[in-house]
């Protein structure tokens, strides 16, 4: 009788996964790419969209080079002090690498990087628990921009409607979001339905080090000791 393939015992150790190797190379990477290039910028980002930002790179892949992940990773590529950075002055870019940030390395001239950056946005719909940009509210009566089909779907929302002669209809006024607050889940899936984009993907510059000089953007992060030279 052939054996049960069922209760077959897996090797956890043959397993894939991200460590100390994984770990290593982006340390690695970081370190040529402070070698190869001439500048080093630090961003932030909001309502991150992987798309967006893998067309950027795409786009300027023969000049530069985007790092995002572990901040601390990051951090100790680069040196976390003065006395163990890989290039003087890096410590500082290192220390305003916190909360939702990035590195891009590059040799494109400091104007084309700020004209980029400044131009880079992409609305989009928001996510459960982004914060509502506006209030959204319906009135009672017909909705005819969704089809019959779509009525018990709706009640699923949370939206008081019933069927009209095969026509959504609204039994009563009903408050989608309010501006200021987080949205449900509900929220978010109505005001795709409804079309309406309340999340915007942007980068913010933080940061500039090249071999001659470093400059912020942006205040620095609270308790941090980085100065401009």
């Amino acid at each position: 009788m052939p054996k049960s393939k069922r209760n077959r015992q897996v090797t956890l150790s043959k397993t894939k996964k991200k460590g100390r190797d994984h770990k290593e190379a982006i340390v690695n990477a970081i370190k040529d790419a402070a070698e190869k290039y001439g500048a080093v910028y630090v961003f932030s980002f909001e309502n991150m969209r992987n798309q967006k930002l893998k067309e950027l790179r795409e786009e300027l892949k023969s000049s530069s080079r985007f790092f995002l992940g572990s901040n601390k990773v990051m951090q100790v590529a680069l040196g976390r002090s003065a006395s163990d950075e890989i290039r003087p002055g890096l410590y500082k870019v290192s220390k305003l690498l916190r909360g939702d940030a990035g590195m891009m390395f590059t040799n494109l001239s400091k104007e084309e990087v700020e004209r980029r950056f400044n131009d880079f946005e992409e609305c989009d719909f928001a996510r459960t628990g982004s914060i509502a940009t506006e209030n959204v509210d319906l009135k009672e009566g017909p909705l005819e921009q969704f089809t019959h089909e779509m009525e018990p779907f709706l009640r699923k929302q949370g939206m008081p409607v019933r069927l009209n002669k095969g026509v959504v209809e609204l039994v009563s006024d009903f408050v989608v979001c309010e501006e200021g607050k987080p949205l449900s889940p509900e929220a978010a899936r109505i005001l795709r339905l409804l079309g309406i984009k309340m999340a915007t993907f942007r980068l913010h510059l933080i940061c500039r080090w090249s071999p001659d000089d470093f400059e912020l953007h942006i205040d620095g992060p609270e308790e941090s000791d980085v100065e401009c030279s």
